[in-house]
């Protein structure tokens, strides 16, 4: 699986001593993925949080004319607000990757994750390229995915065949994940002939319906990034619209990885709005419900509590009637017109998965946006975890 399943891609995961010590062992913290051609086309969405990390600062700049040819990655630290050196040292591994595996440093996306204002030691870091650069294979992949673990408790892999061609990727993240994007760091692979201007069409509808749409807890990260490269390596050309629908499935998958691991979470929430007059409202309505502590927390104590999904809606400027709206959870239509209807009683939330309905009445787009549950274990983690 993961990101050396296309061809033309090699990937390694080491331990490089960037997070402490465990009783088992060192951690893997460093992670490389490395497109070895015959093209290298890519493409990058970042976070929209206006205070971004070193990493993303230095990436968006690499992926400006639209080729990659390497993707570095580090957990235990997000190198993000340490001053001009945290960016020096963001160049310093983008350089030291460059020389290992000989190609320009202009060319490596520089990833860190993990807590805000720790200076990772760029000695160890660089010590690490080495390490990484050294243990690259083509079957690397599922420990570069677990090198770039942070408060994850499994690894986030996935491939998507397209016949004749492939899609891999890997993904961290278990909190913070809001728009734009999610906390998460996102590789993903394609062995397809896809140029960049197309990657680039295809990762936006593809984020756009994924992890755009992933709302755990509404705190939006610094360090964000999610880059796809093709190697071309099938020699398979895909139409646009196979290639995005399949980004897509990839993506949705990676996504879905994501709030199954949500931190502390007992439910998976997934709020649907129907007959919105726009898609733009409907994610709006749904939004606003999944990032309701109130209802959040309702739902970590099994109350159907549709009246706080009301009180979440009416917050929004999507156009419905105040008085003429539909609720259902978990199938059971507990409110119609705005009232209560069948018996919420009725309605079982033991389960890990939660669905909500929402019907605006106002047209014929539609939206789903997910989310999970306030529990105390989310408190625990996100108090517990800390510089």
């Amino acid at each position: 699986m993961s990101v050396t399943h296309p061809a033309g891609f090699t990937a390694a995961g080491v331990a490089a001593g960037i997070k402490s010590p465990r009783e088992d062992g060192p951690p893997k913290d460093l992670a490389l993925v490395v497109n070895q051609g015959p093209t290298y086309d890519s493409a990058s969405v970042f976070t929209a949080n206006r205070c971004k990390a070193n990493p993303v600062l230095w990436s968006q700049e690499v992926v400006k004319d639209g080729t990659v040819r390497a993707v570095v990655l580090n957990s235990g630290g997000a190198n993000c607000y340490t001053g001009p050196a945290g960016f020096q040292t963001t160049h310093a591994v983008a350089e030291r990757v460059a020389e290992r595996v000989g190609v320009g440093a202009v060319d490596v996306v520089v990833c860190s994750t993990g807590l805000i204002g720790l200076t990772n030691d760029r000695e160890v870091l660089l010590a690490g390229v080495d390490t990484v650069a050294a243990a690259l294979s083509d079957d690397g992949g599922a420990d570069a995915a677990t090198a770039i673990m942070t408060t994850d408790s499994v690894s986030k892999q996935v491939v998507v065949d397209g016949g004749g061609w492939s899609v891999g990727g890997m993904a961290k993240g278990a909190g913070m994940l809001a728009p734009q994007l999610a906390t998460m760091l996102v590789v993903l692979t394609t062995d397809a002939v896809v140029p960049a201007a197309d990657l680039d069409a295809a990762l936006r509808v593809a984020t756009a319906a994924s992890f755009d749409r992933l709302d755990s807890d509404g705190c939006m990260s610094t360090n964000d990034t999610v880059t796809v490269m093709a190697s071309g390596a099938s020699g398979v050309t895909p139409s646009l619209p196979d290639f995005t629908e399949t980004l897509t499935r990839a993506c949705t998958d990676l996504a879905m990885q994501l709030l199954a691991d949500a931190e502390g979470a007992d439910h998976e929430i997934a709020i649907t709005v129907l007959h919105a007059a726009s898609e733009a409202d409907a994610v709006e309505a749904a939004r606003s419900v999944a990032r309701s502590n109130l209802f959040k927390a309702a739902v970590f104590g099994q109350d159907p509590n549709w009246g706080r999904v009301l009180a979440s809606i009416g917050t929004t400027q999507a156009a419905f009637d105040p008085a003429d709206l539909d609720v259902a959870m978990n199938g059971v239509w507990v409110c119609r017109r705005s009232t209560p209807a069948e018996d919420p009683a009725g309605v079982d939330l033991s389960g890990r998965e939660v669905s909500v309905t929402i019907d605006l009445k106002s047209g014929d787009a539609r939206a789903t946006v997910w989310t999970n549950d306030l529990t105390h274990a989310y408190v625990h983690e996100n108090s517990a975890y800390s510089s």
